[in-house]
């Protein structure tokens, strides 16, 4: 029985693979029209196998004749440029030997010639052996494919960029590599080489997406016909929601499914399966997720423009021309959103973008409730949760605390009521041995935190003030966003950071539904501020 892989190539014998067809075509086409192409995929988005079937497919072209190569620059970064071409070398003619060993003949005597008399130094001796290759090949079409090129060197990246847009510009058709793909950054033209224009400014961009919802059923109906259990279509589209498409999280969601929680095979898939499931990624160092948090520490100035995404709905404006939100990109933090602005990619990395920041200790936690109150207490005598107390005491637990929310550790007054909340219902609901997650409505601003307990789902919408009307606005997009999940019933709380706030709490009928509205006063400075400021 085949298996979901969430480690290195996936091979369609052993494991269920999304087969890519239309990337594969669009990708194949430009290689045959002799394109140079930089392919931008974060780690674990499937690329090596994808360029493996690439290579496999153009091997296998009856109607011409390429011959491909595949190099990977990963362990080259601390090599000196000479080196780096030396060694660089002796792979190029063993990737030559596997093409020819696979295809079961000899090479001529003068191409063994040539490999065996040859030596390259630098990026000029590179070039000129390219040149002598591709008189020898022919007819035939090298096609070069370099994974992880951000391993190269920093005094060979220019030499070598600059030879093969030599190769490019002033080759015939005959020109050899005929085709390049360079894997591993956004776009050559961001590489720092010495604050110059990039050398390498003929590339055609080749984004490889994430799985569309119909990749996803697609991976996992596999499953279902060799083994007879179905996922409950719910379970799919929950799947594809939360991790967008990721290929390495969709994977490792159907692995912990078919394989971990020791579910009967004659039992299908459901949403309840799907919500311990969840919370297993949620709290496990997968590879994944590790490479996420690594990631997004490297730079303490990523905190502030990630918190300023997740928070606010107006906003951070995406523009690969900055810095941060280049290197964000390239790592598969943030995308661009439909209408230009960042947003995180999945509600998975927005929840580990939070636990990442958020303090382990605020320092309010024995304030959250009442003397001689419990969390329990927020529960009904038939075990539901009773949000409207639980959230009325949040509302009161904020004015109890006043100005002591600015002095919890590591947090941007900006955004503490979110995180306050946040970390509220996370002591709550694990409390009550619950499952809570997040659903990024847009990606940014908007956050629902859906909590499961005893068979029941409440959605908590999460907002910071930016104006009546957005206020207002938030309240049709919950009720929508509450018809899409069944759900009769839904809490709105937005914190109120201006000078001079309007608490308020309002319970209102929307097209059917019932919705409970929150604004929440944010204490701005301490009393001494206060003080200082008058005098």
């Amino acid at each position: 029985m085949r298996t979901f892989s969430t480690y290195g190539p996936v091979n369609p014998e052993e494991h269920y693979v999304v087969s890519r067809a239309a990337e594969l075509a669009d990708f194949i086409k430009r290689v045959k029209l002799g394109r140079y192409i930089v392919i931008f995929a974060p780690r674990q988005t499937g690329k090596t196998t994808f360029f493996q079937w690439a290579l496999d497919a153009l091997a296998s072209d009856t109607a011409e004749t390429y011959f491909p190569i595949e190099l990977n620059f990963e362990v080259y970064e601390d090599y000196s440029a000479p080196d780096f071409y030396s060694s660089l070398y002796r792979r190029i003619c063993r990737e030559i030997a596997r093409v020819f060993q696979k295809r079961d003949i000899v090479p001529s005597e003068a191409l063994s010639q040539l490999l065996e008399n040859t030596k390259l130094t630098d990026h000029i001796a590179m070039m000129e052996f390219f040149e002598q290759l591709g008189e020898i090949l022919g007819d035939e079409k090298l096609v070069l494919i370099i994974d992880e090129f951000d391993g190269i060197p920093r005094d060979a990246v220019k030499g070598f960029l600059r030879s093969l847009r030599n190769i490019y510009v002033h080759g015939s058709m005959r020109k050899c590599p005929y085709s390049t793909g360079i894997v591993g950054v956004k776009s050559i033209a961001q590489l720092n080489l010495d604050r110059s224009i990039s050398p390498f400014n003929i590339q055609d961009e080749f984004i490889l997406p994430n799985f569309t919802l119909e990749q996803v059923s697609e991976l996992l109906v596999q499953y279902t016909d060799e083994v007879g259990q179905a996922f409950a279509p719910e379970v799919v589209e929950n799947i594809h929601r939360q991790t967008a498409g990721q290929p390495f999280l969709v994977n490792r969601f159907a692995q912990i499914l078919t394989e971990d929680m020791n579910i009967p095979k004659t039992e299908t898939i459901a949403m309840r399966h799907f919500s311990k499931a969840y919370a297993e990624i949620l709290e496990e160092n997968n590879t994944n997720l590790t490479h996420l948090v690594t990631n997004i520490r490297r730079d303490p100035r990523f905190k502030n423009i990630l918190m300023e995404i997740v928070s606010y709905e107006r906003g951070v404006r995406f523009s690969l021309r900055h810095e941060l939100i280049s290197e964000l990109a390239t790592y598969g933090v943030i995308a661009r959103g439909a209408d230009d602005r960042c947003e995180i990619v999945n509600p998975i990395y927005h929840y580990c973008i939070l636990q990442t920041f958020k303090p382990i200790v605020n320092g309010l936690e024995k304030d959250y409730l009442p003397e001689d109150t419990d969390f329990l207490d927020y529960l009904t005598p038939t075990g539901q949760i009773n949000m409207e107390r639980l959230l009325d005491n949040f509302r009161d637990f904020i004015a109890r605390v006043g100005f002591r929310i600015l002095q919890v550790p590591e947090t941007p007054k900006g955004y503490v009521g979110q995180d306050l909340l946040y970390a509220y219902l996370d002591q709550f609901v694990s409390l009550i041995r619950g499952v809570m997650y997040l659903e990024v409505q847009t990606g940014r601003g908007r956050m629902d935190l859906v909590i499961f307990h005893n068979a029941q789902k409440y959605i908590v919408e999460t907002k910071i003030w930016e104006g009546q009307r957005r206020y207002e606005a938030g309240k049709a997009q919950l009720a929508v966003y509450l018809k899409s999940e069944k759900v009769s019933k839904g809490y709105y709380v937005v914190f109120d950071h201006r000078v001079e706030p309007e608490p308020c709490v309002e319970t209102e009928t929307i097209d059917g539904l019932t919705l409970r509205s929150y604004a929440i006063p944010v204490i701005q400075e301490a009393p001494s501020q206060q003080i200082q400021d008058s005098t």
